[in-house]
């Protein structure tokens, strides 16, 4: 049987040849620490991006809440800036990313940034495509220390981006702990989740990283995942950060063994980077040792294929 799972394989890949979809990924363990302006922070990330452009990446994933490092300018008076204040820096943010996507021709996820509408504060993913289009995604679950101590809104839309290599979603942290949405995401046509992550310690790291390969597993989509390393001394709850990025695939015979086909050394300043064979997920799907995703029981749960269908 394994032979035959072999050979369908080979006959498939033979079959595609260069129609093969790939697309080339880098995530950045974005380092922490505190600086006097925003051009120090602009430089930090100008060099990420061109890291990965040097790289060939056709997409780069900034982690969530990596722009508080700019709270750490300080205010002219000399005192801290809190987080009702990042927002201040919006306008300076996009203009940054939509620059450096156009410059070097990549999908940048630009992490999560902080903004504020109607008097209220959400976390909120941004997609800057190559010919200048911005998207946002609000990060749909909210943690407690989120809700208690930075007064944060979740967001109640959720949405799923068409790009020239392919069909994505942009779930952060907290989000991807919720198979539901990663549910919907595939539903929709996701086949790549990507996933910005700020964890402060072990036990937040694992809970965000063991959920990322169940997703994989459960919806047979790829997961690309990364999250802030280093320390900001002057920034409440962003003092202490465990991360490291980790590209995710689903557990059969195309992929590797564990399901990982690369990551990051675990709290250190790096880029990590892979290729993406979007047509291994479809044979997956088809023909996988598993077939999860078509082996759904929606007789007794929901179907999100149809609710998608609805929306």
């Amino acid at each position: 049987m394994i032979v035959d799972v072999f050979s369908w394989f080979e006959h498939l890949s033979k079959a595609w040849g260069d129609y093969r979809m790939k697309m080339r990924v880098s995530a950045v363990q974005y380092h922490l620490h505190t600086i006097k302006s925003f051009e120090e922070f602009a430089a930090q990330c100008e060099h990420y991006v061109k890291t990965a452009q040097e790289y060939g990446s056709e997409f780069v994933l900034f982690p969530e809440f990596f722009t508080t490092q700019l709270l750490s300018i300080g205010s002219e008076q000399e005192t801290s800036l809190t987080i009702s204040e990042l927002p201040g820096f919006t306008e300076q943010y996009l203009d940054l990313f939509q620059a450096l996507a156009i410059n070097t021709g990549m999908h940048i996820i630009g992490g999560t940034h902080v903004i504020s509408r109607n008097n209220k504060l959400y976390n909120v993913a941004h997609l800057f495509y190559p010919n200048g289009r911005i998207e946002e995604q609000a990060k749909l679950h909210i943690t407690p220390t989120e809700v208690d101590e930075w007064n944060m809104s979740a967001g109640d839309d959720f949405r799923i981006f068409d790009t020239d290599k392919g069909r994505i979603a942009l779930l952060t942290c907290y989000d991807i702990e919720f198979p539901e949405i990663v549910r919907m995401a595939k539903a929709k046509g996701a086949d790549v989740i990507f996933c910005p992550s700020c964890t402060d310690d072990r036990h937040g790291f694992h809970r965000v990283r063991y959920t990322s390969h169940a997703r994989a597993i459960e919806n047979q989509v790829y997961v690309v995942l990364t999250g802030t390393v280093g320390s900001l001394p002057t920034v409440d709850f962003m003092r202490a950060n465990f991360g490291q990025a980790a590209i995710i695939t689903p557990n059969d015979i195309p992929f590797p063994p564990k399901g990982l086909m690369a990551e990051g050394e675990l709290n250190d300043d790096m880029i990590v980077t892979a290729d993406l064979d979007l047509n291994l997920l479809y044979e997956v799907r088809a023909r996988g040792s598993v077939t999860t995703w078509r082996d759904r029981r929606t007789d007794l749960y929901t179907d999100w294929e149809k609710e998608a269908e609805r929306i």
